[in-house]
């Protein structure tokens, strides 16, 4: 019988201690934190090298995929993610035309950026939806107004095929706070754009999969937010949208499960995997001091975009590596869906070759490269759980400053949020001054 022994038993347990007798000696005197201490974009050092003991004591590092805080995630079985692409709708038979060819290449999301408002009607969205089985995909509509008739449209449709509203999948995109920050105004009354989207919210409560609040935290990733910034701006927008929801009667359990947040994704690999585990961990704490009755409200709903900010005019094929590389990090850090924007997005409206290679390079590492198949691969890398700490402890600080003046709609009127936009946007661009693409 062959005996079995331990890998590597031979070797004997090296302690930390001599590893920095190791380092500093082949630093022959020079400084150890200036020399192998990388300080982050958004101002905290990381080590060279972690190890076990230096994630024994953190929160939550014995929990299971699936597992409250859901720092590693909703998923137990596997990793996957919808795949999606969006369509811009200005003629409905074309854009029905576009989802039936490309839910044939591999697309399981589609996305229907609705150009007029006033197009919104039964016989177009008939013409829309024409032959697309609406329930075994992700369906969501992105239009500056006429939610409610949407939903409206999609109840009558859904109901008419006989389908289980239970699996109906997607979203109806309101984000009134994200238009009011994008645009400077809605075209109705702050307060009275909460009264609608509340309205809609509990309109919508009988299909339990479909979102009706898109929270589009990417306007600061792409206005140049680091990833501290990113973070805390959009958990204190989500706070801002369960506030405004449960004083308008909708119980925390229903608010909280019909919001969905879209993170912008940047080239910086590690830091981005960890920004969604922090992501989960900090909004399990906000939507547990709204009190909700089940765990099941908790989770967090996670689109993801590849960012704009990092992208080239110049050298467009290295925007493909670039997203790429964005993708992986989305992916590995848990997202329940993701946009690949095509290559040429930033300098011309894409074609059907660069909306290939999107699709593509998301199928690649989904049959190719099986990231679907594990979930929460980043479990247990004493360098990602670090990291994850460090961003949500810096994000949580960030988050509690807004919150002491008043929430994320004052910060946002006082110009705090304009100003550290700024600042952040300005260190990106080489220490330039910079104006940030966001109004109030």
């Amino acid at each position: 019988m062959v005996k079995k022994e331990k890998l590597f038993n031979q070797f004997p347990p090296i302690t930390t201690k001599k590893w920095m007798d190791k380092i500093h000696a082949d630093l022959k005197g020079a400084d150890f934190n200036k020399k192998l201490v990388w300080k982050t974009d958004e101002g905290f050092e990381v080590k060279p090298f972690y190890r076990m003991e230096d994630i024994e004591n953190l929160m939550y590092i014995n929990t299971l995929p699936g597992e409250f805080p859901y720092i590693r995630g909703a998923k137990i079985k596997n990793n996957t993610w919808y795949i999606r692409q969006n369509i811009e709708v200005s003629d409905y038979s074309e854009a029905n035309l576009k989802a039936l060819t490309i839910l044939m290449k591999g697309i399981d999301s589609l996305g229907f950026i609705i150009t007029d408002p006033e197009s919104v009607n039964e016989k177009n969205f008939r013409i829309l939806l024409k032959d697309i089985h609406i329930e075994i995909i992700e369906i969501n509509f992105l239009c500056n107004g006429k939610a409610k008739e949407i939903l409206d449209l999609i109840i009558k449709i859904t109901t008419e095929r006989e389908l289980d509203p239970v699996k109906l999948c997607g979203a109806i995109e309101a984000d009134p706070i994200g238009r009011l920050m994008v645009n400077g105004k809605l075209c109705i009354p702050v307060e009275e754009g909460f009264d609608y989207l509340a309205s809609l919210t509990g309109s919508s409560s009988a299909y339990p999969k479909l979102r009706t609040v898109h929270l589009n935290a990417s306007h600061f990733n792409n206005a140049g937010a680091d990833i501290v910034q990113e973070l805390a701006f959009g958990i204190s927008m989500g706070s801002e949208y369960m506030a405004q929801l449960t004083q308008r009667g909708l119980n925390a359990d229903i608010a909280a499960s019909k919001i969905r947040f879209s993170f912008g994704i940047g080239s910086n690999y590690f830091p981005e995997i960890a920004k969604l585990r922090a992501a989960r961990l900090l909004w399990s704490v906000v939507i547990n001091g709204f009190q909700p009755a089940h765990n099941e409200s908790i989770k967090m709903d996670i689109h993801c975009v590849t960012s704009e900010w990092n992208k080239t005019e110049y050298d467009p094929y290295v925007n493909i590596l670039r997203t790429q590389t964005e993708a992986m990090s989305a992916i590995l850090g848990g997202t329940d869906s993701l946009t690949v924007e095509p290559y040429d997005i930033a300098f011309r409206k894409p074609d059907e070759f660069s909306e290939r290679i999107a699709r593509n390079q998301q199928l690649i590492l989904r049959e190719e490269s099986y990231f679907d198949k594990v979930a929460d691969p980043a479990g247990g890398s004493y360098y990602i759980e670090n990291l994850t700490n460090l961003i949500a402890d810096n994000a949580w600080k960030l988050f509690l400053e807004i919150e002491d003046q008043g929430g994320f709609l004052s910060s946002m009127k006082s110009g705090f949020i304009r100003k550290k936009l700024s600042e952040s946007a300005g260190k990106r661009k080489n220490g330039k001054d910079y104006e940030t693409k966001i109004q109030i």
